[in-house]
């Protein structure tokens, strides 16, 4: 059922082997932004990433363990059960999947552990097959301690449709992938130590934010999605001068009509709201905002645009904001308690 025929939900993942409950569904209340959870399921380990099919009656999620694998539900409005395990996780064929999205009749999985982006074939019921690629990343960065080899940590599919992108931390690389098969296109290299982990495109589609977990800085990118190349453009840090607190940011998004960009960091335990000039080329740091918790992981935008939600970790809670139209500055509304929140996705 879509969401204009019923309140939308919103979906928390995280962590079982922090006392995560697994997956949540909650509804999600229009006028206020507040969640009410209705049903939880641990049916898989360390769901720590969701996706969505995009007629929302598939739920995705990777098993962030060292065996690695995915899982599918059906959703479906049964109050008592939202949700239904469409067969046994299947592996990925990599460790510790951080990240997941549908792409040219695949689930494509980036797994952190093993430096590797994996694609399993979609049936026609949503279920999922065993992987018919696997592609591994090279590389790494002068951080002994975080960048001695590859760490693929998401794969997203550009705005056009006709490419995949690969973030890789380790590595301080995208990877920009032809969806058939799919096939390496090109390997993009950010500066050596950034080492960049998630991206989020503005709405155009014309620029690509990634978001740097190594240094507090997000780089902002062209993207021309008839060649398929990522252009560094240039960094803009999302800490005020002089933070000395270790800072590790984690998630952006952009808002609907580009004129604002939102970053969560751990650390920090902050959000930070970034201004775009109109071609988004520059961005600047209008301020940061406490995040509600500690450790945000993951930050979306509800379906309106108009509330951000922030996943925050090791607090255990998800955390909802309302945004000022004209400053983009967050304005904290109201939490739920999510023990080790890892992401949340709405639909």
């Amino acid at each position: 059922m879509s969401t204009e025929q019923r309140a939308y939900r919103a979906y928390i993942g995280s962590f079982t082997e922090a006392g995560g409950a697994g997956i949540t569904v909650a509804d999600v209340d229009r006028d206020t932004g507040a969640l009410t959870p209705r049903y939880a399921t641990d049916e898989v380990a360390n769901p720590s990433y969701l996706a969505l099919s995009p007629g929302g009656d598939v739920l995705y999620a990777v098993s962030e363990t060292d065996e690695g694998a995915a899982a599918a539900f059906r959703t479906g409005d049964d109050p008592a059960r939202p949700l239904t395990l469409l067969g046994a996780p299947v592996p990925v064929h990599g460790a510790a999947p951080t990240h997941l999205a549908l792409a040219a009749g695949h689930l494509l999985t980036a797994n952190y552990g093993s430096g590797s982006v994996s694609a399993l074939p979609v049936d026609d019921d949503g279920g999922l097959g065993e992987p018919t690629a696997v592609l591994r990343h090279e590389g790494s960065g002068p951080n002994r301690e975080r960048q001695g080899e590859p760490h693929a940590h998401e794969v997203l599919p550009d705005p056009s449709g006709g490419w995949l992108l690969g973030v890789d931390l380790g590595a301080d690389a995208v990877w920009v992938y032809e969806p058939a098969g799919p096939r390496a296109h090109r390997k993009v290299r950010l500066r050596a130590g950034s080492g960049p982990r998630h991206l989020a495109f503005h709405p155009r589609g014309d620029r690509a934010y990634v978001v740097n977990e190594l240094d507090p800085t997000v780089t902002v990118c062209r993207w021309d999605a008839a060649s398929g190349t990522l252009e560094p453009l240039g960094e803009t840090r999302v800490v005020p001068p002089g933070t000395d607190t270790a800072t590790f940011p984690s998630e952006a998004a952009v808002s609907p009509d580009g004129r604002f960009v939102w970053v969560a960091s751990r650390g920090h335990d902050s959000v930070a709201t970034l201004a775009l000039d109109t071609p988004g080329d520059r961005m600047e740091l209008v301020t940061t905002t406490p995040c509600g918790g500690h450790w945000p992981r993951d930050l979306a935008l509800d379906p309106s645009g108009s509330r951000l939600y922030v996943a925050n970790e090791r607090s255990g809670e998800v955390t909802w904001f309302a945004l000022d139209p004209t400053t983009g500055v967050p304005s904290r509304d109201g939490s739920l308690e999510a023990p080790a929140a890892s992401c949340v996705i709405f639909g």
